[in-house]
C-alpha cells in the first residue's frame, strides 16, 4: 500500500489540462474565500450584535475567536485527513461541515448558540481550507504555481479584507442573521462540482498518526486558548498560565513524539531546517496576527468612533479591501520571477507603515480623508505577502508534503490572528472603552500601533528568508 501510493504522488497527474486546472482554481479559491470570509465577515455586525443580544466585550470576541480558535486548532488534522482519505473526498466533506454550520449559526437566537455554531464552523473550515492550496500546489506545475497560488491569495485576501463591507450591507440591508445565509447557497451550488471536477490525490503516508493528531491539536488549544481568555482573566491568572504551560507541554511531547515515536510522522520536522519553511511561516503568524487585530479594531472606528452605519464603514474600507483582488495575482506571478523573499519584505514593510500611520491619524476630528492612504498602503503591502507566503511555503518542500505544508502554514496563520484579536483587545481595554467616541478613539489607536508592530515584526522575519524556495 505504501508502495502504491508513493508512486501514485509521484507520477504526474492523469488529468490536469486546462480545463481541469481551471475548475480547481475556481473551487479552491471559492472555498478559500468562504473560509477567509467568515473569519472576519462577522467584525462590522459587532455591533448589531452587541445590541441585539446585549453580547458583551467577551461575546464579541467569542463570535470571532471561536471561529479561529478551531480553525487553528484543527486546521494540521484536516490536512492530514486529506493526505490519508483523500483531497477532494475530504474537501466535500468539510464544505458540507461548514454550509451547515452557517444555517446554524443564522438560526441562533443568542451569544452561546452563536459562538457553538461558529466552532463548527471553524471545524468545517480547518478541512476545507489546507486542501484549497494542496489542489492548487497538485495540479499545476511549479513553473506555473505562482500565478495560481496568487489568484488564491488574491479570493484568500479578498475574502479577509471585504468581509467588512459585505458584513455591513447585509446587516444594514436585512439583518446579521443574512452573513451567515448567503454562504449556505453558494456551499450548495459547489459540492456537485467538487465532487465531480476535482482530481482525487492522496499524501505520501499510508496511515494517520493519530497520537500526533491529538497531541497538536491539545497543545493548540492551550496556547490559542490563553490569548482568547487572557483580556477578561488577565495574563497573570491562573487559567491564562495553565492554558500556556499545557499548550507548551503538549506542543514538546508533540515534537517529541513526531522525531521519536510516530512511524507515520504527520508533521517532518526536518521541514523546520528548511529556512525558506520556517521564515515564510513566521511571517504568516505575524501577518496575521497584525491583520486580525487591526481588522478588529478598524470595522469598529468607522461606526463606534467615527459614527458610520455599518454599511457606510464597509464601503469606506473598500480602499483597504480592494486591494488584495488587484494586487496579490500580480504579485503571485511576479514572485516566480524574482522569489519570494522581496514581496514578503516589502509587503510586511508596507502593511506596517500603513497601520502605523492609521494610529497617528486616530483622534478627535480625524476625517476618513485623513485615513484613505494609510489604508491602501496597508492594503497593497498585505496583497504583496499572501500569494508570496503561501508559495513559499509549498515551494520550500516536496510536492508530496503540500498538505503537511499547508497545514502548519493556516494553523500558524489562525493562531496568529487569535494572538492578534487578543492582544489587540487587550490594549483597548487598557487605554479606552465603549463608553464615549472619544474613550473609543483612546483605546484604538495604541491597539493599531500594536498591529503595525507585529507587521514590522513578520518584515524582519522575511528579510532572513531565502529569495527562492523551491525544494
Amino acid at each position: 500500500m505504501t508502495d502504491t501510493l508513493s508512486v501514485s504522488v509521484r507520477k504526474p497527474p492523469v488529468d490536469t489540462g486546462p480545463s481541469r486546472r481551471g475548475w480547481t482554481v475556481v473551487l479552491a479559491g471559492l472555498g478559500a474565500l468562504l473560509c477567509s470570509l467568515d473569519v472576519v465577515v462577522v467584525a462590522t455586525a459587532l455591533p448589531a450584535l452587541r445590541a441585539d443580544f446585549g453580547a458583551s466585550l467577551s461575546d464579541l470576541e467569542w463570535t470571532i475567536n471561536a471561529y479561529n480558535l478551531v480553525f487553528a486548532c484543527l486546521t494540521l488534522t484536516g490536512a492530514a485527513l486529506g493526505d490519508r482519505f483523500g483531497r477532494r473526498r475530504m474537501y466535500v466533506l468539510g464544505l458540507a461541515v461548514f454550509t451547515l454550520a452557517s444555517a446554524t449559526a443564522a438560526l441562533s437566537n443568542g451569544p452561546g448558540q452563536l459562538i457553538g455554531a461558529r466552532m463548527v464552523q471553524g471545524a468545517g473550515a480547518a478541512v476545507l481550507l489546507p486542501l484549497t492550496l494542496t489542489l492548487i500546489s497538485e495540479a499545476f506545475p511549479a513553473e506555473k504555481r505562482g500565478v495560481a497560488i496568487g489568484v488564491w491569495g488574491g479570493v484568500t485576501g479578498l475574502g479577509v479584507a471585504a468581509g467588512p463591507l459585505l458584513g455591513g450591507a447585509v446587516t444594514e440591508g436585512l439583518s446579521w442573521q443574512w452573513i451567515f445565509w448567503l454562504n449556505v447557497p453558494i456551499g450548495l451550488a459547489m459540492l456537485p462540482f467538487a465532487a465531480t471536477k476535482l482530481r482525487e490525490s492522496r499524501g505520501t503516508r499510508p496511515q494517520l498518526d493519530p497520537v500526533g493528531l491529538v497531541l497538536a491539536a491539545a497543545g493548540l488549544t492551550g496556547l490559542a486558548w490563553a490569548p482568547v481568555r487572557a483580556p477578561q482573566a488577565g495574563w497573570g491568572s491562573a487559567e491564562v498560565l495553565s492554558a500556556l504551560t499545557a499548550g507548551l507541554v503538549f506542543v514538546a511531547g508533540f515534537l517529541l513524539w513526531e522525531r521519536r515515536g510516530a512511524r507515520y510522522p504527520m508533521l517532518p520536522l526536518g521541514h523546520f531546517r528548511n529556512r525558506g519553511f520556517t521564515t515564510a511561516n513566521a511571517a504568516a503568524f505575524l501577518l496575521f496576527g497584525s491583520l486580525l487585530g487591526a481588522l478588529f479594531m478598524i470595522t469598529q472606528l468607522f461606526q463606534t468612533g467615527l459614527g458610520y452605519s455599518p454599511l457606510q464603514a464597509g464601503v469606506r474600507i473598500l480602499v483597504w479591501n480592494a486591494m488584495p483582488l488587484l494586487v496579490a495575482p500580480v504579485a503571485g506571478a511576479l514572485a516566480d520571477r524574482f522569489g519570494t523573499r522581496l514581496f514578503m519584505l516589502v509587503g510586511l514593510l508596507l502593511q506596517g507603515t500603513g497601520l502605523a500611520l492609521l494610529a497617528w491619524q486616530v483622534q478627535p476630528g480625524v476625517s476618513y480623508g485623513q485615513l484613505v492612504f494609510p489604508l491602501i498602503i496597508a492594503g497593497i503591502g498585505i496583497s504583496m505577502v499572501f500569494p508570496s507566503v503561501a508559495n513559499a511555503v509549498t515551494s520550500s518542500v516536496p510536492l508530496g508534503e503540500a498538505g503537511v505544508a499547508a497545514g502548519v502554514n493556516n494553523a500558524l496563520r489562525e493562531l496568529g490572528g487569535v494572538f492578534g484579536i487578543a492582544v489587540a483587545a487587550l490594549v483597548f481595554t487598557r487605554y479606552g472603552g465603549y463608553g464615549s467616541p472619544a474613550s473609543f478613539l483612546d483605546g484604538c489607536a495604541p491597539a493599531l500601533w500594536v498591529s503595525a508592530g507585529a507587521a514590522g515584526a513578520g518584515a524582519l522575519v522575511a528579510a532572513f528568508a531565502p529569495s527562492r524556495t523551491r525544494a
